[in-house]
């Protein structure tokens, strides 16, 4: 599948199973919209750039349950249109930053993926942009079940990305939602990331899971990626603990050295030889203290 089924000018759906579908935002961000025979859940919100909520009404008129997999611009846009979301507590504090949650940062994050290349159907102005709002936000915790009436999403804490992040298990459809947990660019150089350590933990974790999916959606990636990219991120996470990673220095927009755990292949993004990449600060490998926000 997997398969265009409505555009407008903000969002393009895809079809990715029965009941199942991939929302993609003009940076090329990903949210899903899984429907039960009782609920509907979305899971992320992208950037908050036009109407979400408007759009997926177009698909669905299930009540709607909105959890988010963690707390960064391009994943909550929604909890500003909709006044309430599920997520980790521990990102509560982060996605209300004005880093996280402004305006003009959320423009200049989608304007940033347009000078990449990336084609607009729109030009976006500040009005389309939804501005931050008094929310609700409730705890959603490893271990917690969403029951959408036939279909029970079961939410997974891999802390790594940020502290808080989440993926939502659905064994009904046997793939995970990932959100930005584990992909070809996990980025854990940032102030609320976790150390390679605590990210090790994280995908051991995870993989306690692993005979009950056999896919991951990301939240950047257009196609899903096999399960076997948990046992390539532990890994790699071993050999960054050891020092035995290529720790390329690499370009880091948010400040500091960053290094990439394994070499890119020349034609593309993608790492040489496994599915999971890793950009890290070399002095939060076995630590990271929380940061003040």
């Amino acid at each position: 599948m997997n398969e265009i089924t409505r555009q407008n000018k903000f969002f393009t759906a895809y079809a990715i199973a029965p009941g199942v579908t991939r929302i993609q935002g003009l940076a090329l961000e990903n949210c899903y919209l899984v429907e039960g025979k009782e609920r509907a859940l979305l899971i992320d919100g992208l950037t908050g750039i036009g109407s979400l909520r408007a759009f997926v009404r177009e698909m669905t008129e299930l009540p709607l349950t909105v959890a988010l997999s963690h707390g960064h611009l391009d994943h909550s846009g929604i909890a500003w249109e909709s006044g309430w979301v599920y997520v980790h507590p521990d990102d509560v504090i982060l996605m209300r930053t004005k880093e996280m949650s402004g305006v003009q940062e959320r423009m200049d994050f989608v304007e940033f993926y347009h000078s990449l290349g990336v084609p607009f159907r729109t030009e976006v102005g500040k009005e389309d942009v939804l501005p931050p709002r008094p929310l609700w936000t409730l705890p959603l915790r490893d271990g917690d079940i969403l029951d959408l009436g036939g279909i029970s999403i079961e939410v997974v804490g891999v802390p790594g990305h940020t502290r808080g992040s989440l993926v939502f298990l659905d064994r009904f459809h046997r793939c995970v939602y990932a959100g930005d947990a584990c992909n070809a660019n996990t980025l854990l150089n940032l102030e609320a990331s976790a150390s390679i350590a605590e990210y090790k933990k994280s995908l051991e974790h995870f993989l306690t899971y692993e005979e009950e999916f056999d896919v991951l959606w990301s939240g950047h990636d257009c196609q899903a990626v096999p399960r076997s990219i948990i046992r390539d991120g532990i890994a790699l996470c071993e050999r960054i603990l050891t020092r035995q990673d290529d720790a390329i220095e690499v370009e880091d927009r948010f400040g500091g050295k960053a290094l990439l755990a394994a070499r890119r292949r020349e034609d593309c993004s993608v790492r040489r030889g496994g599915l999971c990449n890793i950009v890290y600060r070399p002095e939060t490998i076995f630590e990271n203290p929380r940061p003040e926000l």
